[in-house]
């Protein structure tokens, strides 16, 4: 929590010290009085000037005083994860991606509505990793770069629209600029989450040439196949059964994964996808060691600045009354 704090407040026990200067030292006192008849204007102008002298060294002293203790305004606490994990979200954006085969519940929703809801949780569960989203349909897109700030990561995976990049589906190209975001990275860790529904077939790098570019950076990649497979479909005649999934390819994915040291999952529905990002979550453990500090203000400048003010100010208005 933020506050304000003394960080010297035993200082603050000097406050008293000239009242009790005061009290106990003897008060000298005449050994004749002179009895004067009549007080000029001067000498009243002189009472009323030592009293504003007077009140001035009170308050100078405080200030003083209060600037030696040295007030601190400390701000809330912000942790900093010394290790950190490098984590890229490589999704897939082509118009597939619109099929409504995901159920939820009763219901059935698109690929793409359900990995928002899923990813998003994801991304809430993974506080000290460094975070970055690529999509790819028609070529590959960078639309996060790796950033500690999940809310960002969030925002914009919630603000994604198909057609963004295209209707196509270039894995590879995918791959390809989420591992050039690690090169200069010096995270220990560094992993990659590729979700598809389909097989490339736009771009310019080869999907496994890719994972081999990123096996040699010391990435994992986990891959994730989307896709509800056969089910059964209403038409104006008669019910069939069609396969939602027949453009995927399984067979690419389980090979990037294995090449990269990750695994593959299949999602048929929103829940599984869920459950995959969960084990995903396991395999990848956050760092729990962390460091925190809080931001800190010092504030003893100001109360010596108008204390050695009101010093000056005593000085020259005991000067012009001798």
């Amino acid at each position: 929590m933020s506050g304000f704090t003394f960080e010297w407040w035993w200082m603050l026990l000097a406050l008293p010290l000239p009242y009790l200067t005061f009290r106990l030292l003897k008060e000298q006192r005449s050994s004749s009085l002179v009895v004067l008849p009549h007080v000029t204007q001067a000498t009243v102008t002189r009472d009323k000037s030592e009293k504003i002298a007077k009140l001035f060294a009170i308050l100078a002293w405080i200030l003083l005083v209060i600037a030696s203790a040295r007030p601190v305004w400390y701000g809330d606490p912000i942790e900093v994860h010394p290790k950190h994990r490098d984590m890229m979200l490589v999704i897939d954006l082509s118009y597939s991606m619109s099929q409504e085969d995901m159920r939820e519940g009763n219901d059935y929703i698109d690929r793409l509505t359900a990995v928002k809801q899923v990813v998003t949780d994801f991304v809430d569960k993974r506080s000290g990793d460094r975070l970055g989203l690529v999509y790819f349909a028609d070529h590959a897109y960078l639309q996060t770069p790796l950033t500690f700030d999940r809310e960002t990561v969030k925002t914009q995976l919630d603000q994604t629209v198909l057609k963004l990049i295209g209707t196509q589906t270039a894995i590879g190209d995918g791959i390809g600029l989420a591992t050039k975001t690690f090169v200069d990275s010096d995270a220990p860790q560094r992993v990659m989450i590729l979700l598809s529904d389909g097989s490339n077939n736009s771009g310019v790098l080869d999907p496994i040439q890719a994972a081999e570019i990123a096996k040699k950076f010391n990435t994992t990649i986990y891959t994730i196949g989307v896709g509800a497979g056969e089910m059964q479909v209403q038409n104006f005649f008669m019910t069939q059964t069609v396969n939602t999934a027949e453009d995927l390819d399984e067979k690419t994915l389980i090979k990037i994964a294995n090449m990269t040291g990750g695994q593959y999952f299949r999602a048929r529905d929103a829940k599984e996808l869920a459950t995959i990002y969960d084990t995903i979550n396991a395999l990848q453990p956050i760092q729990k060691a962390t460091q925190s500090w809080r931001p800190r203000t010092e504030w003893f400048m100001w109360p010596a600045f108008i204390g050695l003010l009101l010093v000056i100010v005593t000085v020259m208005i005991r000067r012009n009354d001798v």
